[in-house]
């Protein structure tokens, strides 16, 4: 063999090192890649399960909001109805008792008025207190006698939990501690 044939097969093996060393390093390129690539659909997958639990979330918000505000439309009708109950009442004519019903009661008991039946208005026109009726509510208080005690319920003194009471309860529930005001301000708080 010949120097050149030697030359150039030592040459050609330096070549083929240096070309298994970069298709070594190639390769870890390539694998990390992979990995890369991997770790990037899991996290776009994780991404797409967390998108789709937040809309069924904000699904069932909206489902929830839209409850509570029909339960909240039907409490206020139910309120506004309930005050216009209330002044129909206020606004009815007290009717005393006959003055020998009041020879029957007994002497320290105050006489109660009776109110009249209820009259049948349309609901166009509002009833009005008439002169009338003032002054027949001012005889009623007039025959009251001023040391008779208030009536009291014949229930016991307990107060009655009702669902304003408990409405604001669950308000203070949710209230964080109040600040206090600041010197020289106005600013009273809340309630």
């Amino acid at each position: 063999m010949s120097v050149t044939a030697i030359a150039l097969n030592g040459l050609l093996a330096i070549l083929l090192l240096i070309a298994l060393a970069f298709g070594v390093r190639l390769e870890r390129r390539l694998k990390a890649l992979r990995d890369s690539h991997e770790g990037f659909a899991k996290a776009v997958a994780d991404l797409d399960r967390a998108a789709m639990r937040a809309e069924q979330g904000l699904a069932d918000l909206r489902a929830a909001t839209d409850e509570a505000a029909d339960t909240l439309a039907d409490r206020i009708s139910r309120a506004q109805a309930l005050a216009v109950q209330l002044d129909e009442r206020l606004n009815r004519p007290m009717v005393t008792p006959p003055p020998a019903a009041h020879a029957a009661a007994e002497p320290r008991a105050a006489t109660r008025p009776i109110r009249a039946p209820e009259p049948q208005l349309p609901p166009e026109t509002p009833r009005r207190l008439r002169a009338e009726d003032f002054e027949k509510l001012l005889d009623r208080e007039a025959r009251i006698p001023r040391d008779a005690p208030p009536p009291s319920p014949a229930r016991s003194s307990a107060p009655k939990e009702t669902p304003r009471s408990r409405a604001r309860i669950d308000d203070d529930l949710f209230e964080g501690p109040e600040d206090p005001p600041r010197p020289g301000s106005t600013f009273r708080g809340r309630r």
